[in-house]
């Protein structure tokens, strides 16, 4: 069980959360739990990954084996970077060189393509601790219309197919 804000969450074998409000039911379908290891190293948010939200072959993120992964995933070079390694959190915001010439290209990339910013991120991470950022995230990046997630290479919610109005818009506005 886990409580976040007022609300009391469950996790179901799917990964699927149900929150009930203290006063009242509520319930959030198909919402990846907000599972620590689903953050990787460079601070993007795997559960917001196409290859994650889909339904066959479904990747498991970054910090799982690489059984389903896409082959750029296993050859990462910032997953599997020395010094990363050497890091006591296993995050990129930890090491000396932060932001390097690779977190700086993946932050330029994502930032343009698909409004994530991966050097923020970190930052956020590192500044106010992985449950804030995970609370941030879920608030950003959550469909206003079903609950569901939108996914952050689409840019929309895969099950409504929600666009206007989301989270992740109303953020990039301000």
């Amino acid at each position: 069980m886990v409580t976040v804000i007022l609300l009391k969450a469950i996790q179901s074998d799917t990964g699927i959360i149900q929150a009930t409000d203290i006063n009242e039911e509520i319930v959030m379908e198909n919402r990846p739990s907000p599972d620590i290891s689903l953050i990787a190293p460079c601070g993007i948010n795997c559960g917001l990954c196409l290859e994650y939200l889909r339904d066959k072959n479904r990747c498991l993120g970054c910090n799982a084996d690489d059984a389903n992964k896409p082959v750029y995933c296993v050859k990462c070079r910032i997953k599997n970077c020395e010094k990363l390694q050497e890091t006591q959190s296993k995050f990129c915001y930890e090491c000396n060189a932060f932001p390097c010439s690779r977190i700086k290209q993946l932050d330029k990339r994502y930032r343009t393509k698909y409004a994530v910013n991966v050097i923020g991120n970190l930052e956020q991470i590192r500044n106010f601790g992985m449950d804030e950022f995970i609370k941030s995230e879920n608030t950003k990046w959550t469909c206003k219309t079903c609950g569901s997630t939108i996914c952050m290479h689409r840019g929309f919610c895969l099950k409504c197919k929600g666009k206007k109005g989301t989270a992740a818009e109303e953020h990039n506005e301000h």
